[in-house]
């Protein structure tokens, strides 16, 4: 281990800054979020820098550097572009026993500053040592995308409840294991969600029950995306890591899968035409019975839950049954296909609005309000709907479509299989019985469609 890795204290601590550019600048925003007190010395000192010095009630000293400017300082940082000032400023540190960084100089350092992510109070710093600051920040921008910011606001509650806590539990052991039950359990959720009184009931709950009975189970609506694991949000990926079991969709991709937690209970309830693996009404009750038993359940779909995914279905029997419960939309499949298709769904020059249509009804049929749907200033995104592809088709242009508007339907969007077919309103449904295309598919019909060629950008396999 090349340096002893520490939090310094600088609150109300006056830090010695010398340089008045854009990278004194960032290293002073840093010093003065943590609440030092600065000083610094340029002859030259930018403007938010100088906002930054007024603001923590410090000194500007226009001017060159001076020996005694290190004077009450507990900390000194060279930021300058001369590179014999700041082994000046770094000799003179050292004399005084000042821990000094010298910027992008390792070698007259007596201390280095990593990579942060900030969660405060939960902080963590990633540092190469100073030999790739580069690689750094690097990792610290992978650990960002997997670290809730919410952890801040979790730390936060919980370290109100540390010495309560800890007289409760005499033994390190015991009290280790309810920190993880809270932390991991339903708990932490109400905190992550902002419901900072009943987390706090939980927690007082809990310590007041000698023996404590399972503890219900929270159901998670997650949207999986239209395909493409790099679409997830981060809520989504959160939540897919600590569920005990998951009920997932045909349209949830392998890839979106991957990422669910390795050890965690899985049970397929797709639907495909005339084809359920599991009837809608025993999906719901199934959400219902699993939360029940203390099971974090996590209900995956593809796509966004609320968007002709009957995920309102689905809660409303977990709210009927006082099941907690949290919703995390998804990127749709209109969102996402059309964005890998290079197809905007709205364009100033083509349509003025979009509408998301079912491709069939409860009915099964395509019984829609045609005339409504003809408007030429409009795109039209049509889910579920290669099956009567060609009865949509013709009834468009029997309620005034023309039938050149040009159409896209999009096999498989955002995956590595992605097959984007173009023709027009008269002449899909021959193309698509010419290609032999499979669901899922997307059928979206407009003069947006024209820019296809140009802004097509995804490539597939």
């Amino acid at each position: 281990m090349d340096y002893f890795p520490v939090f310094l204290d600088l609150k109300k601590r006056r830090c010695l800054l010398v340089g008045g550019g854009d990278v004194a600048t960032r290293k002073g925003r840093m010093l003065a979020k943590a609440g030092a007190i600065l000083r610094v010395v340029a002859p030259e000192i930018s403007t938010e820098l100088r906002e930054l010095v007024v603001q923590q009630q410090g000194e500007l000293l226009e001017r060159e550097y001076l020996k005694g400017d290190l004077d009450g300082c507990v900390l000194a940082v060279a930021a300058t572009d001369i590179e014999s000032l700041n082994k000046t400023i770094s000799d003179d540190a050292k004399q005084k026993n000042i821990p000094v960084n010298v910027v992008d100089t390792p070698a007259l350092c007596t201390y280095i500053t990593p990579a942060i992510i900030d969660r405060s109070p939960l902080m963590i710093a990633i540092s190469s040592g100073g030999e790739t600051p580069v690689l750094a920040r690097l990792v610290r921008a992978k650990l960002e995308t997997l670290i809730p910011v919410s952890y801040g606001k979790l730390a936060q509650i919980a370290s109100q409840w540390r010495d309560r806590i800890k007289a409760r539990f005499s033994d390190g052991d015991s009290r280790r294991k309810f920190w993880e039950k809270i932390l991991q359990g339903p708990a932490a959720e109400l905190m992550m969600n902002g419901q900072e009184d009943a987390a706090n009931k939980f927690i007082a709950d809990e310590l007041a029950n000698d023996h404590p009975e399972l503890v219900q189970g929270e159901v998670y609506l997650v949207g999986g995306g239209p395909g493409d694991p790099e679409l997830l949000t981060l809520r989504a990926l959160r939540l897919m890591q600590q569920a005990d079991v998951v009920l997932y969709d045909r349209l949830v991709s392998a890839g979106v899968m991957e990422l669910v937690r390795r050890d965690a209970e899985r049970i397929y309830v797709g639907k495909r035409r005339s084809e359920h693996a599991m009837e809608q009404e025993n999906i719901n009750q199934l959400l219902v019975d699993l939360a029940k038993q203390g099971k974090r359940v996590l209900r995956l779909k593809g796509g966004d839950p609320f968007i002709f995914g009957r995920g309102g279905e689905e809660i409303e029997l977990l709210a009927q049954n006082n099941i907690p419960f949290q919703v995390v939309p998804g990127i749709t499949a209109a969102s996402g296909c059309a964005a890998y298709a290079g197809i905007p769904l709205t364009h100033r020059d083509y349509a003025q609005s979009v509408r998301f249509v079912t491709g069939h009804l409860k009915s099964d049929d395509t019984n829609l309000s045609w005339p409504e749907l003809a408007n030429p200033t409009q795109t039209l995104v049509f889910y579920m709907g290669l099956v009567g592809l060609k009865d949509i088709c013709e009834s468009l242009i029997a309620h005034g479509r023309a039938a050149a508007t040009p159409v896209a339907l999009i096999e498989k969007g955002t995956t590595q299989d992605q097959r984007v077919l173009i023709a027009d309103l008269h002449s899909i449904a021959d193309v698509v019985a010419a290609n032999d295309v499979h669901a899922p598919t997307l059928f979206i019909v407009g003069d947006v469609v024209k820019l296809h060629d140009s802004l097509k950008w995804f490539k597939a396999n």
